[in-house]
């Protein structure tokens, strides 16, 4: 049977309210290190511009697309993907490869290995200090039941099956911090801020931005407006 757990003011005050506020700073001090950092001559390249206001726009109409007319949806569909003119279509064997981009970009090169150095060097030191001085602490308990698939995210750092799986341990509320500080850094930072990690990380994985995915998604469009 789960054990429920009474705890100390103290953890909140020493444990949970210093390790949320630590990793709000650095987020914020490692988006001001990745300003600091980036190649001061680089200038954006019209075309990536151009491409990445094409996907707002068919982002926008993917979202709008149960506010208009089904005539006015497929009029728009087809201006993006058809396969003549389409500013979606890319044709097969002319998709541009991030990962050769970057390998023919010495300055994008430089630029990615700041940025990943930026994300881990700040991340090792952060979980090392959390690991070393909060390590088995119980920081808090959600305010719902949850299931037993949550105990491996959760207690992180607790070998203990009879606590109950609404406690978080303060390791497993580090990362829960990590991943889930976005939204409040968009709202601090702005959209275009460099503490993202989850997608730092899906770049890391060589899943860069495919012209033909999105192609693909928007024959998609027609079902998930319904």
């Amino acid at each position: 049977m789960a054990e429920d757990l009474v705890l100390d003011t103290a953890i909140r005050d020493w444990v949970l309210i210093p390790l949320s506020m630590v990793m709000v700073l650095i987020g914020i001090l490692r988006n001001f290190v990745s300003k600091l950092m980036r190649s001061s001559n680089q200038v954006p390249d019209p075309k990536m511009v151009k491409e990445g206001q094409v996907i707002i726009r068919a982002r926008n109409l993917r979202a709008a697309a149960n506010f208009i007319p089904a005539k006015s949806f497929r009029a728009r569909r087809v201006y993006f993907n058809n396969e003549e003119n389409g500013l979606l279509y890319v044709p097969k064997g002319q998709a541009q490869n991030p990962q050769a981009q970057m390998f023919s970009d010495p300055n994008m090169a430089m630029d990615m290995m700041k940025k990943n150095l930026s994300m881990i060097i700040p991340q090792t030191l952060t979980y090392a200090w959390v690991n070393f001085f909060f390590s088995g602490f119980v920081a808090a308990k959600i305010p719902f039941p949850l299931t037993q698939r949550f105990r491996s995210m959760l207690q992180n750092g607790i070998d203990l099956s009879t606590v109950d799986v609404s406690y978080v341990s303060s390791r497993s509320w580090y990362f829960l911090n990590l991943f889930g500080l976005r939204g409040l850094f968009s709202l601090i930072l702005g959209e275009e801020n460099a503490t993202d990690d989850t997608q730092r990380m899906m770049q890391m994985s060589g899943f860069g931005f495919d012209p033909t995915r999105v192609h693909m998604l928007t024959n998609f469009l027609p079902f998930l407006s319904h």
